[in-house]
């Protein structure tokens, strides 16, 4: 995926979520703002919170362990699963379908609200069946597509991942940015110009400061 723009002349931006993250939720939405003030093309992949720590779910809180075993299953795989049969252009509006429910109204991960995401985003009902599938039928493509995010980032991140060109065109992949509330307009487009700035630098890894506040959806 290594370019600078893509065939329709736009800069890309890869981004890998895992649907029941809230903080992938807000950088997604920052990004589509950027998508409205800036030429980019905005590429949406997969990944799975569950995937990242099934190795060291000993390490984890006991709440954590919860969460992933009930929880963050089942949205990703309709996710995987609506991308294997219906294509990659399903996964953005399934995505805003499912975070919309998920985050902003408060609906949680719930089968119930996974079937009206998939109402919402016109896809056949009959997906929901994939939410509870033990042996899941995607589980490869989506192990790969987590698996082709996390290379790209190292594995002490969670989600979201971006991906942009660097300096020599060769792709730079984040974690986050984390933000709180989504930026609009300018305030979106600046924190674009500046993911851009220190991709371009050779050698930048980091900037990071504690986390004050939580997930604001107010503005989404």
């Amino acid at each position: 995926m290594s370019e600078t723009v893509t065939a329709s002349g736009k800069t890309p931006v890869d981004f890998w979520f895992d649907p029941l993250c809230p903080w992938a939720w807000m950088t997604s939405r920052w990004v589509l703002e950027v998508e409205k003030v800036r030429d980019i093309e905005i590429r949406w992949h997969v990944m799975s919170l569950a995937v990242l720590n099934e190795d060291k779910l000993d390490q984890l809180p006991e709440e954590y362990r919860d969460m992933l075993a009930t929880k963050a299953w089942k949205p990703v795989r309709v996710v995987t699963a609506a991308w294997q049969k219906h294509g990659e252009g399903v996964l953005g509006p399934l995505y805003t379908a499912l975070g919309t429910r998920i985050h902003n109204q408060d609906e949680g991960p719930t089968l119930e609200a996974i079937a009206a995401a998939l109402d919402d985003a016109g896809l056949p009902a009959d997906l929901i069946d994939y939410a509870e599938q033990e042996d899941f039928e995607f589980d490869a493509e989506l192990r790969a597509s987590h698996k082709e995010g996390i290379e790209k980032v190292g594995q002490e991140v969670g989600t979201p991942v971006i991906a942009v060109p660097g300096a020599d065109g060769e792709q730079i992949a984040f974690f986050g940015p984390v933000v709180t509330p989504a930026p609009k307009g300018e305030d979106a487009a600046k924190l674009w110009d500046g993911t851009l700035a220190v991709a371009s630098v050779p050698g930048f890894y980091e900037i990071k400061r504690t986390r004050t506040k939580g997930p604001d959806f107010s503005n989404l």
